[in-house]
């Protein structure tokens, strides 16, 4: 029950921040959702990075990585938010947009990800 309920505290934080920063940065460039995607890349980085610090030096409890990563990067990143606005460009034939956009998130996800387990090896 503990660990749910780290999960629930964790999810709670992430979303309520993801709702602010895409809130004030999803309208800051047309066809191109700035506050979602540098959410996805935060939360890859992050995951990387928290992930590689507690494989590499049990660095965070099992219970600080359930708070962490499965809460707070599960609630703070979204995948259903990146496929609606996915669809909202090709229902808008916005063919480039929708290109650029997906190919890009992925893409930084990535390597956001890979950059967060090396930083974790070098600390």
């Amino acid at each position: 029950m503990k660990q749910m309920f780290l999960v629930f505290i964790g999810g709670g934080v992430g979303s309520v921040l993801r709702y602010i920063i895409s809130k004030n940065l999803n309208n800051y460039f047309q066809h191109f959702f700035l506050g979602t995607f540098l959410v996805n890349i935060i939360g890859c980085l992050l995951i990387g990075l928290l992930l590689g610090l507690s494989a590499k030096s049990n660095y965070l409890s099992t219970n600080q990585a359930l708070l962490l990563s499965t809460g707070f990067c599960g609630g703070f990143t979204t995948f259903s938010t990146f496929a609606f606005e996915k669809h909202s460009l090709l229902q808008a034939n916005e063919l480039f947009h929708f290109s650029f956009y997906t190919f890009s998130s992925i893409i930084v996800g990535v390597l956001a990800v890979a950059v967060g387990l090396y930083i974790a090896k070098i600390v």
